[in-house]
């Protein structure tokens, strides 16, 4: 992308480039005609398996009102328990705690560029596919990457947090 491109994309989407060009990631966001606010939203625009979709899902940690950013496959649902016992006792996020604390509106929270950098587990169900995409910042924003690609972004632990 050059200099013109990004000017013309969402601030949030400008944000998640800027971080993975400095990454030296090799796939940049592209935005999608229609809103990809869910994970077989985002499938069905991308012509892949929901399975493909890295969704973001944020938490609020009770002890510290820290963000919890789970990473987990589209066709998976999150066992709050099991995150609850990696990273303490969780909650709900409303939709304005998410926007303060990763910068991004429900719908388009990125993996990567938060505001203010979360406590985040990826899930290993996503390592089920080669190539997977996840929200870039908005909610007609994704991009491509592996989920090998994601855990070196992220720094994140891969872990086991979906129901069964």
């Amino acid at each position: 992308m050059c200099g013109a491109e990004l000017q013309a994309l969402p601030e949030g989407v400008r944000r998640v480039a800027a971080a993975l060009q400095a990454a030296g990631h090799p796939h940049m966001p592209v935005m999608l005609d229609d809103a990809a606010r869910t994970a077989q939203q985002a499938a069905d625009a991308l012509g892949i398996a929901v399975g493909q979709i890295a969704k973001s899902i944020i938490f609020r940690r009770k002890s510290d009102d820290a963000a919890v950013l789970v990473i987990t496959s589209g066709d998976r649902r999150v066992h709050e328990k099991k995150v609850d016992a990696l990273v303490g006792k969780t909650g709900r996020a409303d939709a304005e705690f998410v926007k303060a604390r990763t910068g991004f509106s429900i719908g388009g929270v990125s993996p990567v560029a938060h505001a203010t950098a979360p406590v985040t587990l990826i899930d290993r169900e996503l390592f089920r596919f080669g190539v997977i995409w996840a929200a870039a910042g908005h909610p007609h924003g994704v991009f491509q990457l592996r989920p090998q690609d994601l855990e070196a972004l992220t720094g994140a632990p891969v872990v086991d947090v979906v129901q069964e």
